[in-house]
């Protein structure tokens, strides 16, 4: 028998692998991401104050929307004999959770590095006070690929199952978004952020409890 972190690093690298192949985050989502923060400079024009104040809370509004997306993805990739395959293997459910939201952070994580890249590109975000920003992006990260991780668990348990998706994923990433908009607000005030980071850090850690719970059920009423 391996070990729970050897299990969980297969996983994350089988399904890394498999984004490397496919290339769908990387082709497909971050486009549709990086156009959708644009779309809004073009609606509005190019009032440089206004846009420098709604730009931050777009970009955590779009990185939400589409990182979400691209945990269900990510997860939903193999089919249902594969599934089956894997639990053969003796695997512990909860490691195979644990190791494809690792490799959706990842993912993730790259997503919103790009996406703010592009952000100060066309919003002119000012970068000062930002410094602990990448602590945010760490924690966002870490709580939309476990929030996608569990709802892509529950859709693979049925077609009826899919309907619940909306349902689990707008309130539990509704702390999230709050928490990474006000932190960074509070940053750019030069106030402290740490109220809101923990908000955040308390989420992920009941989404981290939920996703290991229901590992198991889930795997076997799939």
């Amino acid at each position: 028998m391996i070990g729970f972190g050897a299990q969980v690093a297969a996983i994350a690298r089988r399904d890394l692998r498999r984004e490397r192949r496919t290339g769908e985050v990387v082709w497909v989502t971050l486009p549709f991401g990086a156009i959708a923060l644009l779309l809004v400079p073009l609606a509005i024009g190019t009032d440089a104050p206004m846009l420098q104040r709604i730009g931050p809370g777009l970009f955590w509004v779009v990185v939400m929307l589409f990182g979400v997306l691209i945990s269900v993805r990510q997860t939903n990739a193999e089919t249902t004999a594969q599934r089956d395959q894997v639990a053969l293997t003796g695997l512990d459910p909860a490691a195979i959770y644990v190791g494809r939201a690792a490799a959706s952070f990842v993912l993730l994580v790259v997503f919103q590095a790009a996406l703010g890249v592009v952000t100060l590109v066309l919003y002119d975000v000012p970068v000062e006070g930002l410094v602990l920003l990448p602590v945010t992006f760490l924690v966002v990260g870490a709580g939309l690929a476990l929030l996608g991780t569990l709802a892509a668990g529950i859709v693979s348990t049925g077609t009826n199952a899919t309907a619940l998706v909306p349902l689990l994923v707008a309130p539990l990433s509704i702390p999230l978004l709050i928490g990474a908009t006000q932190a960074l607000e509070a940053l750019r005030l030069g106030r402290s952020s740490l109220t809101w980071v923990l908000m955040m850090i308390v989420t992920v850690l009941v989404l981290a409890i939920a996703g290991v719970l229901s590992a198991r059920p889930l795997q076997e009423t799939g």
